[in-house]
């Protein structure tokens, strides 16, 4: 017998006994080790962000109050329940770049001679203070600053900070998109055809940058930056929270991951 006749009939008898053999499934969770050693702290302490963009949503107070809710529910820390920090202001006074360049609203109130009305009210001099992206790593001295999240830990007894920037603002994209369009034939079979066209798309762009600080000597322990955006043909109204909801939704597991370790499920097949 040659040896690829002995090939052909060892791979017959395999095939033969693998058609006779019963599978099962089991279920199996890999475990992975956290990003960051968190051993050392119980509590936990979501301060507050720099933020930049958009001024339709508070980004601040929602980003804290939605990091809370998921450690809350998803880890074993103990979340420290206190005023969410303004932390731009806390930036702004610290030392503000003089780089850093904020929109401010054009004023009617100013008359065709040059002079300025001499009552102006606190609405018409109202300024919008909203920072590009580039401004918000200009603002990112203060996480250099260990002496003030010493301090901070000290007053909530020492617990891992949480802390950041968070940039939110409108985005919008044109050109073609591909779609998939139902057809049915003339025998009434359904049928999906890629279809081109041009569409004017708009929605959000959210990049926040997490830094996780030891309240006991307000180093920095590990930091980490995501970015996502999702768009809608411009025809399709989608509020702004709703819109940042859903991409928080894409980021809080890796979020959380960080911090606490998380397992894999799958499953594993077994010969009867």
């Amino acid at each position: 017998m040659t040896v690829s006749t002995r090939v052909i009939v060892s791979l017959a008898i395999l095939t033969s006994i693998a058609a006779c053999t019963n599978y099962y499934e089991i279920p199996v969770e890999t475990p992975l080790r956290p990003k960051l050693d968190t051993s050392d702290f119980q509590r936990i302490l979501i301060a507050g962000f720099v933020i930049g963009g958009s001024d339709e949503i508070d980004t601040n107070l929602e980003t804290a109050r939605l990091l809370r809710s998921q450690l809350r529910s998803n880890s074993e820390f103990q979340v420290v329940d206190a005023d969410v920090i303004e932390l731009t202001a806390i930036a702004e006074e610290q030392g503000e770049p003089a780089q850093a360049s904020r929109p401010v609203e054009s004023r009617d109130n100013v008359d065709q001679g040059g002079e300025a009305s001499a009552n102006i009210n606190d609405e018409a001099t109202a300024v919008e203070e909203n920072y590009s992206e580039d401004d918000l790593e200009l603002l990112e001295h203060i996480f250099a600053n260990t002496s003030y999240w010493r301090q901070l830990g000290e007053e909530f007894q020492d617990p891992l900070i949480v802390t950041g920037t968070v940039y939110f603002t409108t985005h919008q994209r044109s050109g073609m998109v591909t779609r998939e369009r139902e057809i049915y034939d003339e025998f009434g079979r359904r049928q999906v055809a890629p279809i081109r066209a041009y569409r004017d798309r708009r929605g959000y762009v959210l990049s926040p940058k997490f830094i996780f600080i030891d309240g006991r000597t307000g180093a920095t322990l590990y930091t980490e930056r995501h970015r996502e955006e999702i768009l809608y043909d411009s025809s399709q109204n989608t509020p702004a929270l709703s819109s940042y909801f859903e991409l928080m939704d894409r980021l809080v597991p890796s979020f959380l991951g960080t911090l606490s370790a998380e397992s894999i499920r799958g499953t594993r097949i077994l010969l009867k």
